[in-house]
């Protein structure tokens, strides 16, 4: 069974012949080679043109021939088979994959888990899991490094994770 990775969302119609703009989680050229992608409460539906459009891209869809039919679609998930994305380049990765990551200091300890990725507007965060609850760390931040398919090492700043400046948690 297929599994299925969510890459973005429908944000707003584009144009009059049923086009939508679709906001992307991570690179927006991961999608500029599929031909299918399901879209929430509707399943699967061909893709019949898609080109980079800002942080997202502008994609058409088979069965969305106008800007009411497009406009349905606003705020619905977009997801693909994990299996149908395009092989990465080393050292980079899907936002899916850092999902149950360690998170450690540059020391090696352990820090707390990634418990999801989420879109923060101008940037992407890490919902990070720790002792003290949960906190949202920018996944862009020079503090954080990931390794491939292993941990994030997160250099964080005090207060971060709640702790209070100068704890050794």
């Amino acid at each position: 069974m297929a599994e299925l990775i969510r890459v973005g969302h429908v944000l707003a119609p584009f144009g009059v012949q049923g086009a939508v703009k679709v906001y992307v989680i991570g690179d927006p050229e991961q999608l500029l080679d599929l031909t299918r992608v399901s879209v929430e409460k509707l399943g699967w539906l061909r893709v019949t043109g898609v080109e980079l459009h800002g942080p997202g891209v502008v994609m058409a869809l088979a069965g969305v021939a106008d800007r009411t039919a497009a406009e349905r679609l606003r705020n619905r998930g977009v997801y693909v088979d994990e299996a149908e994305l395009p092989p990465l380049d080393d050292g980079s990765y899907y936002y899916h994959e850092l999902t149950g990551l360690p998170v450690v200091a540059p020391d090696g300890r352990t820090l707390g888990d990634v418990r999801d990725v989420m879109d923060g507007g101008h940037q992407d965060l890490l919902v990070v899991r720790h002792p003290r609850g949960e906190s949202l760390v920018p996944l862009q931040a020079p503090y954080v490094e990931v390794v491939r398919g292993e941990r994030i090492v997160l250099d964080a700043p005090p207060g971060l994770l709640g702790d209070e400046p100068g704890d050794d948690a």
